[in-house]
């Protein structure tokens, strides 16, 4: 029996689905992974050391001083509404890939001889990681939908990684490439390019996934309708796409936001200011650097290990308070004692900013049940957080300025603690948006 044009089968799907196949290989969206993770912090971190060298370059004041890690901090708040509506749009994949080359572009535009190119660098620095943050939970909810928490501690932990490399290597590299410390802060475009490329064999895969699923005649389009009816009834009201409605409304929405914002407003504080409080006590500048590099390394503790417990449980409130106590502990010691304490400081610091860091990734993924929830209650959470983080640097840059020492701003952040344990608290009930 002749067979007829509508029966053929579809040359662009048998082409494309080996491509997409050998693309998929889950060593290459790990590597990809990694890569682009080791770069949402690394270029933050790199610059607190420098931060008393670019003062006395372009002779800035403390407020000033502060800005240049509160402005990326800033437009992560800014650009993370918009995420959502890009990747849907044109793709994760393709997202992530022109965020990562946007992200080296803003590293080397902070490094211009110029105050205006240093700000302007650290906004186009800001939106690019806003869009990583925002993009990365849903990526790994899709791609690894039964162990979203444990690959949530595995990527916060490689961000970690790479912030860490950045505050203990900043120093050595300003001397051995012999620039200063624009040479120092513009070395990390480079790992930006090796992310970038290691990330291109996921855009070909969405690509090819594209070009396989497009219908191209009358039995193809019968078969895309069958294949989208027989998923959606799979899959039901949770499906993948299906986004949160009234999520603005939503106080359990707002407490993650608060958790976040505030666990960041703490982090991006001493990010900012932790090497200038030790100096400012009489620590040698590269011992400062050495503790607040040291402190980034034991982060990396708390951000691995804490989303593997949050999966296992059903209720996170005891880890969230957990991480409050550790909080103020850490903060009363470099009140207290910061020069005897640096080191006590600097280890329960990291354990309890890296586990409040992937304990509020790993809550975008567990109070959601849909990649489209996760990319909407990041984008909202990320918002409001890095908003009310990027107070954070500038506002304890103000209060030295204004106090004349570092206990007024110590103190405040000891207070915000109480508020990171309450929105922890709520945050933590076993419910899903």
């Amino acid at each position: 029996m002749a067979v007829t044009r509508a029966q053929q089968p579809v040359v662009t799907t048998s082409s494309a689905l080996p491509v997409r196949s050998r693309l998929a290989h889950p060593a290459l969206l790990l590597t990809g992974i990694l890569l682009v993770a080791l770069n949402m912090r690394a270029c933050l971190a790199a610059v607190s050391p420098m931060v008393g060298e670019i003062q006395r370059t372009f002779g800035l004041s403390a407020t000033a001083s502060g800005l240049i890690t509160t402005v990326p901090v800033l437009f992560q708040g800014v650009g993370a509404p918009l995420t959502p509506r890009l990747t849907r749009r044109f793709g994760t994949e393709r997202v992530v890939l022109g965020a990562v080359l946007v992200l080296g572009a803003g590293v080397l535009l902070r490094v211009l001889p110029s105050v205006s190119a240093l700000y302007a660098g650290c906004v186009v620095i800001g939106v690019a990681i806003a869009v990583l943050n925002v993009s990365m939970p849903g990526l790994v909810k899709r791609e690894f939908p039964g162990r979203a928490a444990a690959m949530t501690g595995v990527y916060s932990t490689t961000m970690l990684v790479g912030a860490t490399l950045a505050a203990g290597t900043s120093v050595p590299l300003e001397h051995v490439l012999g620039g200063g410390w624009q040479a120092s802060l513009g070395a990390w475009s480079l790992l930006a390019l090796v992310a970038a490329v290691a990330w291109l064999p996921q855009v070909l895969r969405a690509r090819a996934g594209r070009t396989a699923a497009a219908p191209t005649g009358p039995s193809a389009v019968t078969a895309t309708a069958r294949a989208t009816a027989t998923a959606t009834a799979a899959t039901g009201p949770g499906s993948a796409n299906r986004p949160i409605e009234g999520i603005w409304r939503s106080p359990l929405a707002w407490q993650i936001s608060l958790f976040m914002g505030i666990s960041s407003l703490l982090v991006y504080t001493l990010v900012a200011w932790m090497p200038t409080v030790l100096a400012d006590q009489g620590m040698d500048r590269g011992e400062a650097g050495l503790v607040f590099a040291y402190s980034n390394l034991v982060q990396v503790v708390g951000a691995f290990l804490v989303p593997l417990m949050a999966g296992r449980m059903t209720s996170q409130r005891a880890l969230a308070l957990v991480m409050a106590v550790l909080n103020g502990v850490g903060i009363a010691v470099l009140l207290i004692a910061p020069v005897p304490g640096a080191w006590v400081a600097a280890t329960i610091l990291g354990v309890a900013q890296g586990g409040s860091l992937g304990l509020g990734l790993a809550f975008i993924v567990l109070r959601t049940d849909s990649v489209a929830g996760a990319a909407q209650l990041g984008g909202m959470s990320q918002a409001i957080g890095y908003l009310v983080a990027a107070a954070g640097p500038v506002g304890a840059g103000a209060l030295r300025q204004l106090t004349g020492g570092w206990t007024v701003p110590l103190a405040l952040m000891l207070v915000l603690v109480t508020v990171v344990a309450a929105a922890g608290w709520g945050a933590g009930r076993n419910r899903t948006l």
